[in-house]
């Protein structure tokens, strides 16, 4: 198991949470800070003495108050801790559930694994620092099945094409009459509206807003 943790993390009963999740897998040497800039100069401090952190437990989000930081968030503290030691290991542990924001932290920070806030997460960040260990990717239950199910819908010709309308300032009522001038079928309102509702119900979307921003997001539009 790691032997030195490093956990980046401003909500003090988050760190009472952490620190029995880390007693619980047997970790003594663990150090808290509240601060990215305080977290960093400590990796720093480590790295020169030859007595390196093997794994950094960060947040994204770092409220602002009246110690002015120059690393302002747990993404800029990855990526200077990187610069610094490239073979860290990273766990974000975060409020963050977006889909797209999680999927760049991998792809392009190349965090190890990503625990969410939520029910249960004790059980999830010791799974997460379980499998890091052992060098495999960890991200939460819940975020694979919302990732599961982004994937699952095949978005048609026709599907773009009336969510590019919504997209351009086209009231859905009208989107029929532009059908129908282009051809395009089927073009009845019934048609539109509910072709819009499967899609919404099977990427479990609640507006068109979402919809279009999600659209957006992926590139589909």
């Amino acid at each position: 198991m790691f032997k030195k943790v490093l956990i980046a993390e401003d909500h003090e009963s988050t760190n009472i949470s952490v620190r029995k999740t880390l007693e619980d897998l047997g970790i003594a040497n663990k150090e808290f800070r509240y601060y990215c800039d305080d977290a960093l100069k400590l990796i720093e401090i480590a790295f020169g003495q030859e007595d390196s952190f093997d794994l950094l437990i960060t947040d994204l989000s770092f409220e602002e108050d009246k110690n002015i930081q120059k690393i302002a968030g747990g993404r800029e503290l990855i990526k200077a801790a990187r610069q610094l030691q490239p073979g860290l290991k990273v766990v974000v542990f975060s409020l963050e559930n977006s889909i797209p924001v999680v999927d760049d932290l991998f792809e392009n920070i190349g965090i190890d694994a990503y625990v969410r806030k939520a029910r249960y997460d004790a059980v999830d960040l010791k799974r997460a620092i379980e499998a890091v260990f052992q060098n495999k990717k960890y991200r939460s239950a819940d975020l694979m099945q919302n990732k599961r199910i982004e994937n699952s819908y095949d978005f048609k010709a026709f599907d773009v094409e009336i969510i590019t309308l919504l997209c351009n300032g086209t009231p859905q009522k009208n989107i029929p009459a532009y059908l129908q001038q282009n051809n395009i079928k089927p073009s009845g309102l019934s048609s539109v509206e509910k072709r819009l509702n499967s899609i919404k119900t099977a990427l479990n979307i609640s507006n068109n807003e979402q919809l279009i921003a999600y659209c957006k997001d992926k590139k589909i539009i």
